[in-house]
């Protein structure tokens, strides 16, 4: 089964490569803004999960560059997740604001508050 997974895997990553979407123009002034509040989030993911490319490509065709935390190959990242949001399920979003921090699971969850956050209105 973990052949299967691995293969699948690839498969996945080529077919994002191949097929990356394009990303929203801003001004040099409204991407940096977007830029600053998303200085403030992190993305704990896992390469190859069809899930985690389904948000990194939303992020993608957003503009917005939210760092990616590898859960899957990375100890800390994944204690992080563990401590912080209380389990190891990925994708989550970790969002930090107004001294709180939250953890948003689920991906059509996260592709939604990318969306009403950053989408040009």
């Amino acid at each position: 089964m973990k052949i299967v997974r691995w293969i699948l895997g690839r498969i996945i990553l080529l077919l994002n490569a191949i097929f990356t979407p394009k990303g929203i123009k801003r001004s040099p002034v409204a991407q940096t803004e977007i830029d600053s509040r998303t200085a403030k989030m992190s993305l704990y993911q896992f390469n190859a999960c069809p899930f985690c490319v389904k948000v990194r490509r939303q992020m993608k065709r957003l503009s917005v560059n939210i760092e990616c935390r590898d859960a899957q190959n990375d100890p800390q990242h994944k204690a992080d997740l563990l401590a912080g949001g209380g389990r190891v399920k990925v994708p989550c979003l970790r969002i930090d604001e107004k001294g709180e921090t939250r953890w948003l699971y689920e991906s059509s969850d996260i592709v939604d508050y990318l969306n009403k956050e950053f989408a040009t209105k």
